[in-house]
């Protein structure tokens, strides 16, 4: 299974989390946008790619709510700058603008999307190894960061949402190592630990880890997680586990039997 993560993407290819990278007809377009705003700019356009981009839009999301006089006149010059990169068909329209991009191009955020949508779908179906690549493809993406240097309240969005692919991919990754058993509960335990690190609030984590350690023949290891996780939701938020969490915490109590 590992190894079907594992593949190589040839082709047209734009990559905005981890290294930022721009394959366009065989050539390498990144080195050619010069700054950071230029690359803000293009990832901008490609998240947006479905639809046009007013520059009244892209001014804000560049400076701000309160952009410098000058601010029409640099994007001008970012706009230059990304017609000569990639092309000057790539980006069509004056006051609103698009990217026109290959129907086949690898976009990493976009791919990310889809990998961890597959991966809930199979989870649903019970298909483990197919959840087990999906959530793989989507957690090596969406756990990377984006544009790391550039900040902004449009970017902090889609980073909000690219840790929400990344959670999600840890969940199917997690249940996917329940459903395949075996030497796979350790992935499951890793992710469920992850999951709570990162939120710990968010119950399916504990519940995974629970599942994950009875069915390892932990069970007083798994009730002690469900206490965990009882005693946090009590003393911070006043209020009791899920339902879901209670009924697989009922499950275990009848799996260990009574104490004799």
């Amino acid at each position: 299974m590992r190894r079907a993560v594992a593949s190589v993407i040839a082709g047209d290819r734009i990559q905005l989390c981890g290294e930022f990278a721009v394959l366009l007809d065989g050539r390498q377009r990144a080195p050619e946008l010069r700054g950071l705003q230029a690359r803000a700019l293009l990832a901008l356009l490609v998240f947006e790619r479905h639809r046009s981009v007013d520059r009244f839009d892209a001014i804000e999301a560049l400076w701000g709510e309160r952009p410098p006089a000058a601010a029409a006149e640099a994007l001008r010059a970012l706009l230059s700058n990304l017609r000569r990169a990639l092309g000057s068909e790539r980006l069509v329209g004056r006051d609103a603008l698009r990217l026109r991009l290959p129907d086949a191009i690898w976009v990493d955020v976009e791919v990310a999307a889809r990998a961890v949508h597959d991966a809930e779908s199979a989870v649903a179906l019970e298909q483990w190894q197919r959840a087990w690549i999906g959530a793989h493809v989507a957690m090596n993406i969406a756990g990377r960061p984006l544009l790391p240097r550039w900040s902004g309240s449009w970017i902090e969005e889609r980073r909000v949402d690219l840790e929400q692919t990344r959670l999600r991919a840890l969940e199917a990754l997690a249940a996917s190592g329940v459903g395949l058993a075996g030497t796979e509960l350790s992935t499951t335990r890793r992710a469920a630990q992850t999951l709570i690190e990162a939120d710990p609030y968010r119950e399916s984590g504990y519940r995974f880890m629970m599942q994950a350690l009875a069915l390892e023949g932990n069970t007083a290891q798994a009730l002690l997680v469900y206490d965990r996780l009882r005693a946090r939701l009590r003393d911070d938020l006043g209020i009791a586990p899920s339902a879901e969490t209670l009924r697989l915490h009922s499950d275990l109590l009848q799996a260990a039997g009574p104490p004799g």
